[in-house]
C-alpha cells in the first residue's frame, strides 16, 4: 500500500498531507505508534508512525530530527496528531519535509491512535490477501498451461498479456530459448552483468536504446537462464511482480524436469557410444538396432571429428576443470540440435567430444565443409567462453560400422596435433600416416623398439624422462629449432639446448644425425600407441 492509497481509506477521513507531497508513492508495508522518545531506533524501512507528538511538546527542534532520521532509515511517513499536545506543526519541520519529499500527514482529532492503527494494518493485511489470493490465481493458471502439454511458450504469451509487455526466455549466455510472441530477440548479444549481480536488474542497451529487466530463472541443477522483460518493472507493482513470480517458479519447475530427462537421454546415448567404440557390443544387428534408437543411419556416410579443449592453466584443480569442461560440452550439444545442416550428432567420451557429420552425396569436398563447421564452433565457444577447442578429423566412412575406425582416425589426428602444441587447430587424418604402419605391428616388436630407441632416458627418474621426451617431441616437430621449441615449451632458449645437450648424452648419439632422429620418432609415435592401449 503507498501514501497515496493510505489518504483514501474511508475509516480515516480526516487526514490530511502537509508535506511531502511528491513522496506520497512511498510503499507504506506496516504502521507503528510512537510510545518513546527513542522509537525511531526500533522502527522499520516502509514503516508509517502515529503520534501525538507528546514527548516532543517541550523540545519541538526534536521534531526536525525525528523526520530527518525516519527519512534516513527509509520510513514510509509521520503522521502527527494536532490540537492535543502541540497546536500545530513548525513551520521549519514543513519546510524540512518538503525539502526531503517525506509525506507528512496531520491526523484528525476525532480518530484515536489505535483506530488508526487498526484501519491502516486491516487495509495492509486485506491488500496482501488479495495479493495472495492473486498469486495462487495465477500459478494454478501457468501450471494448468504446463500441465495441458501446450508448452513454455503458451506461459510467456499468457504472461505478456497480463503484464502487457514482450517477454522472452534466454539461457545464463544470454541465447534465445522462448519468446512471448513472434518478435525479434530482445537480446541480441552477450551482456555483461553487474557483479554480484543482483536480481531483478534493469539496464538498457545503446543498439535499440531500449530498456530491460531480468528475472532469474533456474534452468538445472547448476545452470541459470534469465526472464526478460522490456521495459522497467516498478518495485512498488506488487501485482506484476507476483505474478512474474509465479511465472518463474513455473517455468523454472518444467525446465529442470525437460533438463533432467534430457541429461538421462544423453548419458545412455553416450554410455551406448562408449560400449560401441571400445568393442563393448560385438553384434553388428546390435549395434545398428541401437543406433537407429538415436536417428543414426546404418548407410549413411560420416565424418567423425574428436574435439577438446585447450588448457594450460597449471592452478586449476581437477575439479574446476572437469566442471568447466561440462559446461562447454553441454553448451555445445545445445548448440548442435539447432543446427539442420548438416545434421551433426554430438556425444561426450571423457575429456573428449565427439560429432558425427553426416555428408551428404553432393557434397564434392566433406573435409574442408566439416573443417568450415568446426571453425565456426570454435569461434563460438571463444566468443562464450573464451576458451579454445582442437579437433581431430578422420577420413569420409561409408556406413556407421566404420564409424569405430573414423573415431581412432580422429583419435590419431588429434594426438597428432597436442604435440605441436599449438591451440584452435584443427588437424585432419592421413591414411598413410605413420601410425596406421605401426598398428600393424605386435604390441611386444613395439615395446621392444621403443626400449632399444630411448633405453638410456628410461633409465632416469619419471620426471626428468617426462621433461626431456616432451622436449624432444617438440624440437624434433618444429624441425629442430631451439627458439621455436622454447617458444611452444614456454622455457628460455638455453633451457632447451640444455635439455637437448642432456638427451645426446644419456642416449650417446647426436640428434643431428638422420638415422638416430627417424629413431626417436618412431618411439615417440610407439609411446603414444602404447598410452593409448592401455586399459582406461
Amino acid at each position: 500500500m503507498k501514501i497515496t492509497e493510505l489518504l483514501t481509506i474511508p475509516e480515516l477521513q480526516g487526514m490530511q498531507l502537509i508535506a511531502g507531497e511528491s513522496g506520497i508513492e512511498r510503499e507504506v508495508a506496516s504502521v507503528n505508534m510512537m510510545d518513546a522518545p527513542d522509537i525511531v531506533h526500533y522502527l522499520k524501512e516502509k514503516e508509517f508512525l502515529v503520534t501525538t507528538a507528546y514527548h516532543l511538546k517541550d523540545q519541538p527542534s526534536r521534531l526536525l530530527q525525528l523526520v530527518k532520521m525516519m527519512n534516513d532509515q527509509g520510513c514510509a511517513g509521520l503522521g502527527i496528531k494536532t490540537k492535543r499536545f502541540i497546536e500545530e506543526i513548525p513551520e521549519d519541520v514543513i519546510q524540512l519535509a518538503n525539502d526531503l519529499n517525506f509525506p507528512l500527514i496531520e491526523l484528525p482529532l476525532h480518530l484515536s491512535l489505535g483506530q488508526i492503527v487498526n484501519h491502516t494494518f486491516h487495509t495492509i493485511l486485506d491488500k496482501r490477501a488479495k495479493e495472495l489470493t492473486l498469486a495462487l490465481e495465477t500459478h494454478k493458471q501457468f501450471t494448468h498451461i504446463i500441465m495441458q502439454g501446450k508448452g513454455i511458450p503458451a506461459l510467456l504469451h499468457s504472461l505478456s498479456q497480463l503484464i502487457n509487455r514482450p517477454v522472452q526466455l534466454v539461457n545464463q549466455y544470454f541465447k534465445l530459448i522462448f519468446q512471448s510472441s513472434n518478435v525479434a530477440p530482445l537480446l541480441l548479444e552477450p551482456v555483461a552483468l553487474p557483479s554480484p549481480p543482483i536480481l531483478p536488474e534493469s539496464f538498457s542497451i545503446l543498439v535499440d536504446q531500449q530498456t530491460y529487466t531480468l528475472f532469474r530463472v533456474q534452468i538445472s541443477e547448476r545452470k541459470t537462464g534469465f526472464l526478460v522483460l522490456a521495459g522497467e518493472i516498478d518495485q512498488t507493482d506488487r501485482v506484476s511482480l507476483l505474478t512474474i513470480e509465479q511465472a518463474v517458479n513455473v517455468i523454472s519447475f518444467s525446465l529442470i524436469k525437460e533438463n533432467a530427462l534430457k541429461q538421462q537421454e544423453r548419458n545412455v546415448r553416450n554410455v551406448f557410444l562408449m560400449n560401441f567404440l571400445e568393442g563393448g557390443i560385438t553384434s553388428n544387428d546390435e549395434i545398428l538396432g541401437r543406433a537407429a534408437e538415436f536417428a543414426l543411419k546404418k548407410d549413411q556416410t560420416y565424418i567423425c571429428a574428436l574435439g577438446k579443449m585447450d588448457s594450460d592453466d597449471l592452478h586449476q584443480s581437477y575439479l574446476e576443470s572437469h566442471e568447466k569442461t561440462e559446461d562447454l560440452f553441454d553448451f555445445l550439444d545445445n548448440e548442435m540440435t539447432s543446427i539442420t545442416e548438416p545434421n551433426i550428432h554430438f556425444f561426450k567420451k571423457g575429456e573428449t567430444c565427439l560429432l558425427l557429420f553426416e555428408i551428404g552425396e553432393g557434397q564434392s569436398r566433406p573435409t574442408d565443409f566439416v573443417k568450415s563447421r568446426l571453425k565456426h564452433i570454435q569461434l563460438t565457444v571463444s566468443k562464450y567462453f573464451s576458451e579454445s577447442l582442437s579437433f581431430g578429423v578422420s577420413n569420409s566412412c561409408q556406413n556407421f560400422l566404420q564409424v569405430k575406425q573414423a573415431y581412432q582416425e580422429a583419435k590419431d589426428a588429434l594426438a597428432h596435433g597436442t604435440l605441436s602444441k599449438q591451440k584452435g587447430a584443427i588437424h585432419t587424418y592421413h591414411t598413410k600416416d605413420i601410425t596406421a604402419l605401426l598398428r600393424q605391428i605386435p604390441q611386444d616388436d613395439l615395446k621392444n623398439y621403443y626400449m632399444l630407441a630411448l633405453n638410456g632416458l628410461m633409465q632416469t627418474s619419471k620426471e626428468e624422462a617426462r621433461t626431456l621426451l616432451e622436449t624432444l617431441s617438440v624440437y624434433l616437430e618444429t624441425h629442430c629449432q631451439i627458439s621455436e621449441t622454447a617458444k611452444r615449451l614456454f622455457v628460455h632458449r638455453n633451457t632447451v639446448v640444455y635439455r637437448i645437450e642432456k638427451c645426446e648424452e644419456i642416449l650417446g648419439r647426436s640428434l643431428k644425425d638422420a638415422e638416430t632422429t627417424l629413431q626417436i620418432r618412431l618411439a615417440l609415435r610407439i609411446q603414444k600407441l602404447l598410452e593409448d592401449a592401455q586399459p582406461n
